[in-house]
């Protein structure tokens, strides 16, 4: 039998593939950001997905993390609405 060539701490494809889709909810949100006009707000929210991302960092559990991910994207909807109404 060969030995596998995998670290003992590589991602398995699911793992991969949730982090991947984690990473571009994390782009997303910074992007939107940077369409806020007062420089505060924009500290301030920049500062706030920072720290929810740093503090859910660790989580494992596969059901935990697809429902972070859905309310991040729920948030991140919010965030484009409210930025659409204030341009018109």
């Amino acid at each position: 039998m060969a030995a596998s060539r995998l670290p003992p701490s590589a991602l398995t494809l699911k793992q991969f593939l949730r982090r991947q889709q984690v990473l571009q909810l994390y782009r997303k949100i910074l992007r939107a950001i940077r369409e806020v006009p007062a420089e505060a707000d924009r500290r301030y929210l920049k500062d706030w997905a920072r720290e929810e991302f740093r503090r859910n960092k660790d989580a494992t559990e596969e059901d935990a993390i697809r429902m972070m991910i859905t309310q991040g994207n729920m948030q991140l909807q919010e965030l484009q609405r409210t930025l659409k109404l204030a341009k018109s």
